[in-house]
């Protein structure tokens, strides 16, 4: 089920997610990043699910047809757990890429 860690999730500008993110605030702005890389900066009302535990998502967001938005420092584990989302019937998860793109505030 978990086998094609290679393709490419599908993905939006971080830019592009900014903007929907301003304007629709049920977007679900999960940080795959460790606790630690979470600590030290977020964007603001990003929920953090490190990839190692990417199953946890089940307990937090219980409607599959959530709009779901992934990031990690540069874009490989967000890739990764967006997969891993898309397997599990999250249909409407997108990649946004890396916490180094981001223009924003960070917390």
């Amino acid at each position: 089920m978990f086998n094609n860690f290679n393709s490419k999730a599908p993905s939006i500008s971080m830019e592009m997610a900014k903007n929907n993110l301003s304007n629709d605030t049920s977007i679900y702005l999960i940080d795959v990043r460790t606790p630690t890389e979470y600590i030290q900066g977020h964007i603001p009302n990003s929920i953090n699910i490190p990839l190692d535990t990417a199953f946890n998502i089940e307990s937090i967001v219980v409607d599959k047809n959530s709009k779901i938005y992934v990031y990690c420092q540069s874009g490989n584990r967000s890739n990764k757990a967006s997969k891993i989302y898309r397997d599990l019937g999250y249909i409407n998860t997108t990649n946004i890429g890396g916490i180094v793109s981001w223009t924003g505030k960070i917390v």
